[in-house]
């Protein structure tokens, strides 16, 4: 199992190992449906196509769940989420890699703030930061 980090552990600055994820139309599809979301641009290339991109792209949800994740693999399992903020960029398209960059920003033991920025081909596709609480030992 997985050790979670402690509070005195971290320090502003500290960097999250960088993690790229390849996107592939079955994660795009994939996450939408488990996700409930049924937009046609989602999961239909032509209505992505229509709509002026060149496929399906993925959805917040989605992104959501990979930054989530990203962050808690790097703080272990007792690692609470307090809060989460997030801002789309551009598009994330299958056959681009998800880049995963993250860092700590503030340290008030035992809470902590983490940004992620997360970026492709086409630049930045999410920024997010996330509130954590982490064991004090």
């Amino acid at each position: 199992m997985q050790r979670t980090l402690s509070a005195a552990e971290v320090q502003v600055g500290h960097e999250l190992p960088d993690v790229d994820v390849p996107v592939t139309a079955t994660l795009v599809v994939g996450g939408a449906m488990a996700s409930r979301d049924y937009t046609p641009v989602h999961h239909d290339r032509g209505a992505a196509v229509a709509n002026g991109l060149p496929d399906v792209f993925m959805n917040i949800l989605t992104t959501q769940g990979l930054c989530s994740r990203y962050v808690t693999d790097w703080a272990g399992p007792n690692a609470l989420v307090k809060s989460v903020t997030t801002k789309l960029g551009g598009p994330m398209l299958p056959g681009d890699t998800l880049k995963l960059r993250g860092k700590v920003v503030t340290v008030a033991a035992p809470r902590i703030d983490v940004e992620v920025a997360g970026n492709n081909a086409w630049g930045n596709h999410v920024t997010a930061t996330f509130q954590l609480e982490l064991p004090s030992d």
